[in-house]
């Protein structure tokens, strides 16, 4: 259904056009009178009429139908009081163009069959009006299915040209929809960075300070290992924020980089556990490959958040790291001889273990955590990543 969407104003171009109808109205008759001998001379009233319809024509924007009607029975008065047949009929099709191109069909269309059978048989059944000859009749139905199919052409037009611009803006609301959603991600990808960046140094110095304060009157040499620890960690958690914040900055052509070494870097991943106290050992199965950005960067965030788990809560000095490659997916599994974290929030803002589960879900994968097959607990996600990834970043 067509939503009628008319303009209710009145714009100077109706003001013309409704000046311009009545000057040919006005000036035609005058001269269409004269070649009719059988009708009546122009008077005031005459020339009144032939104004009225023109003056109609102004609202029609806002009352296209009334003002169909309102046209229709002015030029049926004019015929009917003897007045030649001439230019009065041009307010007629105006009128009647706006009101069918603007309305419904149904209410429109069957104007011209009235206004047909009132102008060429009723009027010159009742008044002096001459009755128009059958070429006359015959010429008179053609014009208006003439007028008719205009008025058919000038909507399917307007529908289209509306079909158009919804499609547009449709097309407009769904590239803004997309936007939106790409700067959600955007910002969800950002917080969990920086989630995982601090949480991971934060966690590691919280552990070292913790030892350092144990051991400050006992091993001094040591509590000193704690604090150099601490320096490290600090000093490489500000680079890191540094560096992905610069990324933020270099704009659309420059999305942001994770400030983490990959999985082609193992042993920088498992650095700063390392530096923390904890006897990481690491074992990569099956043969490395480039792996897309998105997936290397969470394989190493995985790694690094259940290290930290294991420094904190599992009270264990040792852990495993396990990189296996497949043709379309790499596993990650770090393995402890610990407790385990203490429920599944654990510490850096309490996303932890949900925290990689949710982004192990966000790439297509999965992740389990729980007590491993030999007691202490193992973390293991499976992060899937297609065929051949040669070439990718």
């Amino acid at each position: 259904m067509r939503t009628d969407r008319r303009d209710t104003s009145i714009a100077p171009r109706d003001l013309l056009i409704a000046l311009g109808v009545a000057i040919v109205q006005v000036v035609g008759s005058i001269g269409a009178n004269h070649n009719q001998s059988w009708a009546e001379p122009l008077d005031a009233a005459g020339f009144v009429l032939l104004v009225c319809g023109p003056v109609a024509l102004v609202f029609r924007r806002r009352r296209p139908v009334a003002v169909l009607f309102v046209v229709l029975a002015v030029t049926v008065l004019y015929v009917a009081r003897g007045y030649g047949y001439g230019p009065v009929f041009l307010s007629l099709v105006v009128a009647f163009l706006g009101a069918a191109t603007a309305g419904s069909r149904w209410l429109t269309y069957p104007v011209l069959a009235i206004g047909y059978a009132l102008i060429v048989f009723a009027v010159p059944a009742v008044s002096s009006a001459e009755a128009p000859s059958l070429a006359a009749l015959t010429g008179i139905a053609a014009w208006l299915l003439v007028l008719l199919a205009a008025a058919e052409i000038i909507r399917q037009r307007r529908g289209t040209l509306d079909a158009r611009r919804q499609r547009a803006e449709a097309a407009r609301r769904s590239v803004l929809d997309e936007q939106r959603r790409r700067a959600s991600e955007e910002r969800l990808a950002i917080a969990r960075e920086l989630h995982d960046v601090l949480a991971h140094s934060l966690s590691m110095i919280n552990v070292q300070a913790s030892v350092a304060l144990e051991l400050w009157d006992s091993r001094p040499e040591q509590s000193q290992e704690a604090l150099s620890a601490i320096k490290v960690a600090s000093r490489d958690a500000i680079g890191d924020v540094h560096a992905l914040l610069a990324s933020l900055r270099g704009g659309e052509d420059h999305p942001p980089i994770a400030p983490t070494a990959g999985l082609g870097d193992l042993d920088g991943v498992v650095e700063r556990a390392r530096a923390a106290g904890l006897a990481v050992t690491t074992v990569v199965e099956g043969a490395p490959r480039p792996l897309p950005a998105v997936v290397d960067v969470a394989a190493a965030r995985i790694v690094q958040e259940s290290l930290t788990n294991v420094a904190r809560h599992s009270g264990s000095s040792s852990a495993d790291v396990t990189v296996s490659y497949a043709p379309t997916f790499v596993c990650v599994r770090i393995d402890d001889d610990g407790r385990g974290p203490v429920g599944t929030a654990t510490g850096g803002g309490g996303n932890g273990i949900p925290g990689m589960r949710e982004r192990a879900r966000a790439l297509g994968g999965e992740l389990t955590a729980g007590i491993g097959p030999v007691g202490g607990f193992r973390v293991q996600a499976t992060l899937p990543f297609g065929g051949d990834t040669a070439g990718r970043t």
